[in-house]
């Protein structure tokens, strides 16, 4: 009796103790901050391997603050905005030296990646300030000797001479629309994640640097709408798949000399990469083919303007392109590839031939950080205790004494100190905020704790948070990786409606075990709600192996559509959920595929939204679309058959279309193209378009009135 007692009055307590807890509102994600994360500041370090300076704000003033990594003690300010009439800046580098300061103000954002603004130049030792060029400029770079900086500007390269207040122009044809130099144009910035595209060499001699004519690239133009009595079009140059790329070239400039030489390669199709060995006269060149399955590595002696291939990577479907390249004192190279059928590293000799490979196991390396060279030893990270967990190692070049530096379960990753005697480790899991601790390198040690968003995991305490419920699903001969979240008072006898979460993307994953993004607290509160979420990384997601990423080529979204739709099955085949009340979202490729769920899969799922989708692979850019297809004109099925606007008809559920009409990336065309299908079916659906707003749809109160919509939608039909 006593026993049946306690159990009652700790049930009855354990129930109001959830009603105490708050439920979470759109206001809490999207206005009021309430899950905001506290992280540590961008630190950079310093040679000595013993300190690390950042940027602070105090009183209005910018400031360089130095640190040191034992202690995180404060050492004093190296540089404050105000005194000798130094501007506010927002961001700065080091010369290799150190003697010298780029600092950059009035930066301001052209595309994902790419920045334009004002820089100078502070020289410690004399306390000088010197403007790079007055007018803004892109991606300027100092030389290795710190005399020099080279930038670009209205698609010219420039050097800038510090000592003696001069600027060179060393290009003359750049031209908006036509002729970039030093630069990458758009659809390199995208997708092979490069801005500058110009390289000093070690000793400051010359400068390598590549051309885009762009002059034969489709136009494409939308409108901007703004605050003005008139609209206005923006344009720019995007390739979209099939279409002309821009034709590029390879360039050395010397800089003594003031004489440019072209670099005469074997026709290539795209330079994702250049970078200079350390023998100052040698530069190493990648080159794609256009089916991006071939690398090839060519060797370039600045001396004589030879070109020699030393290196090769093949695979039947397509060749990743990373910065995971890293030369040794004497030019050997470590390299990461998937050769032997997951990503490895390997360590190559200076002619090119492999020596050995360094890393081996059904497992990925998933990050390279660097190579000690004193030590021998290596850094990386790596999926070797799971593919949804990130752990840290570091191992020597004969792939011997490897040491786990992070053993904490869930996601690490670390930011190594110049030298490799420290390392910051952000760790952060389910049900874990991100933490942030000061490590020693050579044995993962940890020295002391920097923060640990207590006060974060204190306040989501408040609130009646579900845990993610990690499993596999198997769904025909894979066994995928899922979470599910079911509400907090789960009851196993009642049902419960649906919602599953994708992106989908090749080598992509949102089935880790990692802290809540915005998007988690937006299932939460559906959850609080009584929705069950679900999500699962079907065939063409990342870090489980070549295989199992590259077995969507030339069928995109076919195969992860299908393990979708099999996965809806087989979780509302459970008890606790509703069949009839299944729904589907994503946001750009997982909003193809939430459009293509809700058609092909018209007797599994009854709701679907779908937020900047891609509607038809014709309408993205080459280099990303062609990787996993290859051109239309070679795989039209591939492109068409899993293209939802070719059939509209099998819309039965209830559907919500959403595009930011200034997205340069997935451009609206693709949802007014699947609006006019939809109509000429005579299908009922609703839609959402929001005016000049890009790819991330946000600004303002934009991204809580795009959740308002979304969470009524669902409200009112699933």
């Amino acid at each position: 009796m006593m026993k049946q007692l306690t159990f009652t009055v700790l049930l009855s307590f354990s129930l109001v103790l959830n009603a105490q807890q708050k439920q979470i509102s759109l206001e809490d994600i999207w206005s009021n901050n309430t899950f905001r994360t506290e992280s540590i500041a961008s630190l950079r370090s310093m040679n000595n391997g013993y300190d690390y300076t950042v940027i602070e704000f105090n009183e209005g003033d910018s400031e360089i603050v130095q640190y040191e990594y034992k202690g995180m003690t404060k050492k004093g300010v190296v540089l404050t905005s105000g005194d000798d009439e130094i501007p506010d800046f927002s961001t700065y580098a080091f010369s290799d030296d150190e003697s010298k300061i780029l600092i950059g103000t009035k930066i301001r954002p052209i595309f994902r990646r790419s920045r334009i603004g004002v820089y100078y130049v502070y020289t410690l030792n004399g306390k000088s300030l010197v403007a790079v060029d007055d007018d803004p400029i892109q991606s300027p770079a100092f030389s290795p000797n710190g005399d020099k900086v080279a930038y670009v500007k209205e698609n010219n390269i420039y050097i800038f001479d510090i000592v003696n207040n001069s600027r060179m122009q060393i290009t003359s044809d750049g031209e908006k629309g036509k002729i970039i130099n030093g630069l990458s144009d758009w659809v390199y910035e995208e997708e092979f994640s490069i801005v500058r595209a110009f390289e000093w060499n070690s000793s400051g001699s010359h400068i390598a640097y590549l051309k885009f004519d762009e002059s034969d690239v489709p136009m494409f133009s939308m409108d901007i709408y703004g605050k003005g009595l008139y609209q206005y079009p923006y344009t720019f140059k995007y390739p979209k798949a099939g279409e002309k790329n821009a034709e590029l070239s390879l360039h050395l400039f010397d800089v003594n000399q003031n004489s440019h030489a072209k670099v005469k390669l074997p026709e290539v199709d795209y330079i994702p990469r250049i970078k200079w060995m350390n023998t100052p006269e040698l530069l190493t060149v990648q080159t794609l083919n256009r089916h991006q399955n071939h690398l090839k590595m060519y060797q370039v002696n600045a001396v004589n303007n030879s070109v020699d291939l030393f290196f090769e990577e093949q695979d039947d479907a397509y060749v990743d392109i990373h910065d995971n390249l890293t030369f040794l004192e004497d030019d050997d190279f470590i390299w990461t590839s998937e050769r032997d059928g997951f990503n490895h590293l390997y360590l190559y000799n200076a002619d090119g031939t492999l020596k050995r490979q360094i890393t081996s196991g059904d497992w990925e390396v998933t990050s390279y950080y660097g190579y000690d060279a004193k030590r021998d030893r290596i850094f990386y990270q790596s999926t070797e205790q799971g593919s949804t967990q990130r752990h840290v190692y570091s191992i020597n070049a004969k792939g011997k004494r490897k040491t786990l530096l992070t053993p904490e379960s869930g996601t690490n990753s670390a930011q190594f100190s110049k030298q490799f005697y420290y390392f910051i480790n952000t760790h952060h899991s389910s049900n874990t905020p991100y933490q942030f601790t000061l490590h020693l390198a050579r044995n993962g040690m940890q020295m002391m704790m920097l923060k640990d968003n207590k006060a974060l995991k204190n306040r989501v305490a408040e609130f009646a948070i579900s845990p993610k419920e990690f499993s596999t699903l198997r769904v025909g001969d894979h066994d995928l990786n899922m979470y599910m979240i079911k509400p907090l008072d789960f009851d196993p006898s009642k049902t419960y409606p649906l919602l599953m979460f994708q992106y989908s993307g090749p080598g992509s994953q949102q089935v880790g075990d990692r802290w809540n993004g915005t998007n988690d607290y937006w299932h939460q509160m559906l959850a609080q709600q009584g929705y069950i979420i679900a999500c699962v990384d079907g065939r063409g997601t990342g870090f489980k192996g070549r295989d199992f990423k590259k077995s969507t080529y030339l069928n995109l979204v076919k195969y992860e559509t299908e393990d979708q739709i099999a996965a809806a099955k087989l979780l509302s085949q459970r008890s606790y959920i509703d069949e009839d009340r299944t729904g589907i979202w994503g946001w750009s490729f997982g909003g193809h595929m939430s459009t293509n769920a809700i058609l092909k899969g018209n007797d599994t799922f009854e709701v679907a939204i779908a937020v900047a989708p891609v509607t038809s692979w014709r309408f993205y850019d080459t280099i990303y679309t062609e990787r996993f297809l290859r051109t239309p004109d070679e795989n039209p099925e591939g492109y068409d058959n899993e293209s939802p606007f070719n059939y509209p008809e099998l819309l039965k559920g209830k559907y919500l279309l959403v595009h930011g009409s200034g997205d340069d990336n997935v451009h609206v065309q693709n949802s007014m193209r699947m609006i006019d299908a939809l109509i000429q079916a005579n299908k009922p659906f609703e839609w959402a378009i929001y005016p000049d707003r890009n790819h991330g749809i946000y600004g303002g109160n934009t991204r809580l009135h795009l959740y308002n919509k979304m969470t009524s939608f669902i409200k009112d039909n699933l």
